[in-house]
């Protein structure tokens, strides 16, 4: 009987032991480095579109890290690097950095699927905190981390003609579009010549920049509720038409000196001058009517880690050196860079070069610049602090849908409401 009971405690115990050993290996083989024939560390980037940015990048950090083989994966299918990379990260699988631009954020982030790079960020001795631009990577944290890494960012700017409203006491920063309406209307009849508040631009394209101005009284992406059959929506398609209708703006081509004001995007310190000198010799950066906070914030792209991936420390290196003054000063990189250094840099020596003459826009023309004009524009890249985390898709459907009301086919109401319904339908997928 002892025997018996000798050979079955065995059995148990080898059993217990196999499985053990079997969850144990299963453990190890998902948290083992990836090795390359070589012998390298293998870290796999995912990305939609292939860059000279990163190819140069690519190169340089594996100089000056030669036991890591960054691997990078393109696909340039919108769609379908959406399904497989969300299906790759649902199963714990999936690269070890990719781009998440287009991806829903909020989710992973409430799902623990990315890494938290706050920490990584602060223990890290190659880099130095008090240079990075923190009031454009504060303004990108979610739930208080920082999650999606950009390497570069744009700003939102809106210009307009300094001498028409050399004598017009325009408070920027808190008018309304009902009072640019007026303003508007006031200057361009003032001249000899009929003059339009804005042109080029479908009245669909101005809705859709109001609606990323103000995003998030629209659209929660955490709840997955939309608000485009309010009120507030309703109104600010109506207020687009009027100034269309009213001849305030045009969807028309108009000569330079026929506008007075225009939006525009400034990626880089240079565009100061020349994106400011377009339409306007002596141009007036004003805030955009009901825009609250500074600046808006765009990022062309911004990277995550997956917080299952087993090379993590080796992700974090790649990152890491993208916001080196190595990588920040790469010729290819585009946008102003996140480190104050690089920018103050490029900003002095522009200036210099205005002072001095020598600097001269597309027509060959030297631009007029002050020094104030300068503290301005460093302070604007210093203070920037408004993003919007508009959905793309979000953007299209209010484009497509409010066509048939600005074309007189469908009432604001209408409209609103088949928004609504699109949207909310989307957020719900």
């Amino acid at each position: 009987m002892n025997k018996w009971l000798c050979m079955i405690c065995i059995g148990i115990l080898m059993t217990s032991m196999t499985a053990c050993s079997s969850g144990g290996s299963g453990e190890l083989a998902s948290t083992e480095k990836p090795v390359s024939k070589e012998g390298q560390t293998v870290v796999t980037l995912s990305m939609q579109q292939s860059s000279a940015f990163y190819q140069a990048a690519e190169k340089k950090f594996e100089e000056k890290y030669p036991d890591i083989d960054l691997q990078i994966q393109i696909t340039d299918d919108y769609q379908k690097y959406q399904k497989t990379t969300n299906t790759a990260l649902l199963s714990g699988k999936g690269p070890d950095i990719f781009e998440i631009s287009s991806l829903p954020i909020d989710d992973y982030v409430s799902n623990k699927l990315l890494l938290n790079m706050d920490e990584l960020m602060k223990q890290d001795k190659t880099m130095s905190i008090s240079d990075l631009q923190m009031n454009i990577l504060d303004e990108l944290k979610l739930n208080g981390g920082m999650y999606a890494m950009p390497f570069g960012f744009s700003l939102r700017a809106f210009v307009g003609d300094g001498d028409i409203l050399e004598n017009k006491n325009i408070d920027d920063k808190n008018w309304t579009w009902k009072e640019f309406e007026k303003t508007s209307k006031e200057l361009g009849e003032s001249g000899t010549e009929r003059r339009y508040a804005i042109a080029n631009d479908p009245p669909e394209m101005l809705l859709q920049e109001m609606v990323v101005d103000k995003y998030t009284e629209f659209v929660d992406h955490t709840t997955k509720k939309a608000k485009f059959d309010s009120l507030l929506f309703v109104e600010a398609m109506q207020q687009i038409k009027k100034m269309y209708d009213n001849k305030v703006m045009t969807s028309e081509p108009a000569d330079i000196g026929k506008q007075m004001f225009y939006s525009t995007v400034l990626q880089s310190p240079g565009d100061f001058i020349n994106g400011l000198h377009i339409f306007f010799s002596n141009p007036k950066l004003l805030q955009k009517p009901e825009q609250t906070g500074g600046t808006r914030i765009i990022t062309d792209s911004r990277f995550a880690i997956q917080a299952k991936s087993p090379v993590k420390e080796e992700a974090w290196k790649f990152i890491a050196f993208l916001l080196s003054e190595e990588g920040q000063s790469l010729q290819e990189r585009q946008g102003f860079s996140l480190l104050k250094s690089v920018n103050e840099k490029q900003m002095n020596d522009i200036q210099e070069q205005v002072k001095s003459g020598t600097y001269k826009l597309s027509d060959g023309k030297i631009p007029k610049v002050s020094d104030e004009d300068f503290t301005q524009f460093k302070q604007l890249i210093s203070t920037a602090d408004n993003h919007s985390d508009a959905d793309g898709s979000v953007m299209s459907i209010i484009g497509d849908e409010s066509r048939s009301f600005f074309g007189e086919q469908k009432s604001a109401e209408e409209v609103a409401k088949l928004i609504q319904n699109k949207v909310t339908t989307l957020l719900n997928e």
